[in-house]
């Protein structure tokens, strides 16, 4: 593991303080989960675009014809 320090303003540092209190978490966890949340967020993010480069309007539209416009039973309560 690396050690990092970070500056945070105080209202920052005190919200991640109290939440990790209440998550029964260290600080340290708190902004670790939050990175790593992040990290991931922006990744996927990032492999959606590339994927939607490589998708072709033509191919996005034939599949959409093929499902039914129907609403989902789930929906229907």
């Amino acid at each position: 593991m690396t050690a990092l320090t970070v500056r945070l303003p105080n209202s920052v540092h005190a919200k991640i303080r109290e939440l990790a209190v209440r998550d029964e978490i260290s600080v340290n966890q708190f902004i670790a989960s939050a990175a790593a949340e992040k990290l991931a967020s922006m990744m996927t993010l990032d492999y959606l675009r590339q994927e939607a480069v490589q998708g072709r309007r033509e191919d996005f539209e034939r599949y959409l014809k093929a499902v039914p416009d129907v609403p989902d039973q789930a929906d229907k309560t």
